[in-house]
């Protein structure tokens, strides 16, 4: 692996994913892909320099990531499901086999600009599979004040509601306007250091769970759905 990019890593205490030991036998090999949303419209928005960081964490740990710029995504509801945002972020979400969401917390919760995110995510696209059914999450979140975790727990609950497999670890940032310095960047420390330690994880979960999604969340309840529809077609011939 090449630190280049990450200079406050320690390159030889993170050693490369041991894809052999987590993929299934008939499991895909290609880079996994990671959607990166984050809660901020700020211009020095601390929830993007979080996301950004992980991207390259993401990236040297061999995923493929896109970030998704919520400037311009409309409220819920306020503009059709075509709106050139929407689908955007749509498309992405479907794309993508895992995803981090990093948020600041704002009045004790996650941002609007965060929720309107996850909102715009449909519940059902196909057959009445989420398109995050079966996807790894991490959540992340910074605030302005000490350290708190009502964001991410509040994402945690989104994540359980959208069948995510979202992962133990998570991150947040304290003061984060004192934590990252005048490039961007978090520099080495125990906070880069547990945001390397999620996104190591969130790697070896997305090898674990990609390629099994279908069979892991595979529900009874959707499968007795399913057959109710079929015997009601087949009655009515």
């Amino acid at each position: 692996m090449s630190d280049h990019d990450t200079p406050a890593l320690k390159a030889d205490l993170l050693p490369e994913i041991d894809v052999d030991a987590l993929r299934g036998g008939d499991g895909p090999d290609h880079p996994p892909r990671i959607l990166l949303l984050y809660g901020s419209l700020r211009p020095e928005s601390y929830s993007r320099k979080a996301a950004e960081e992980s991207a390259r964490i993401l990236r040297l740990l061999g995923c493929e990531t896109r970030m998704f710029d919520p400037s311009g995504l409309p409220l819920v509801d306020d503009a059709e499901a075509d709106h050139e945002k929407v689908s955007e972020l749509r498309a992405l979400a479907v794309w993508a086999e895992g995803m981090v969401w990093s948020s600041p917390e704002r009045h004790g919760a996650m941002t609007g600009v965060m929720k309107t995110q996850i909102d715009w995510l449909p519940l059902s696209m196909q057959g009445g599979i989420r398109p995050t059914q079966g996807k790894t999450l991490a959540v992340m979140q910074v605030s302005g004040g000490s350290q708190s975790f009502n964001a991410v727990n509040q994402m945690r609950i989104l994540g359980r509601w959208m069948r995510m497999v979202t992962i133990p670890n998570q991150s947040s940032i304290p003061k984060a306007w004192l934590e990252f310095d005048s490039d961007g960047r978090l520099p080495d420390g125990p906070l880069y250091n547990r945001i390397v330690d999620v996104m190591e994880e969130l790697v070896k979960f997305t090898w674990l769970v990609r390629g099994r999604a279908d069979y892991l969340v595979d529900r009874y309840s959707e499968r007795v759905e399913s057959a109710s529809d079929v015997h009601a077609r087949v009655s009515e011939k």
